[in-house]
């Protein structure tokens, strides 16, 4: 956390991050009570290769990112399952090597659906990607739209924003799900 030198409210750096084996999607914002602050965002672009080398090329570019940005929390979107089950697997690892970027790093991970995500920066969990995209680029005050990934992971670090103040933190920082939504 950081201490803002204007007064002395403590801001928080969240990571967002949008796992994928091909483009890992990472979005960094600070929370200043109900404000936020876009910090940067990107890909981890792991090429073509074998699956250990760009497992390890999503665990290293989260690591780097750590280090560059030094959140002070990181929220992961959760997995759906899709129609094959061999590209869930593999989507899987990748979600699971960026978590252990995190973990390396001692930093507490939260966990949301695409449904929660949606519902916190559009306000419906069937909202469409360039619906999400648009409206983080509006909370965030952005001059262009960031890529998919990126903007999905912004949009994860939004949700984690909005689920760990007021009524939310009290209920337990992603933990309690209902209908994809979070409780209250």
């Amino acid at each position: 956390m950081k201490l803002n030198a204007a007064s002395s409210t403590v801001a928080t750096r969240i990571l967002g991050i949008d796992p994928g084996l091909r483009n890992t999607g990472f979005g960094l914002i600070d929370t200043l009570g109900s404000q936020l602050r876009y910090v940067a965002s990107g890909c981890i672009k792991t090429g073509e290769g074998s699956l250990p080398q760009r497992l390890k090329i999503i665990l290293d570019g989260v690591r780097e990112v750590i280090a560059t940005y030094k959140p002070d929390q990181v929220a992961v979107e959760i997995v759906f399952v899709n129609v094959n089950p061999q590209s869930t697997l593999l989507l899987g690892q990748a979600r699971g090597a960026a978590i252990c970027g995190a973990v390396s790093h001692d930093l507490p991970v939260a966990e949301y659906t695409a449904l929660q995500v949606k519902q916190a920066v559009v306000g419906h969990g069937k909202a469409a990607k360039e619906q999400v995209s648009h409206m983080v680029q509006r909370l965030l005050l952005l001059e262009g739209s960031p890529s998919s990934d990126a903007a999905d992971a912004l949009a994860c670090a939004i949700c984690h924003a909005h689920g760990s103040t007021g009524l939310a933190a009290m209920a337990g920082i992603g933990t309690r799900k209902r209908g994809g939504r979070l409780s209250l």
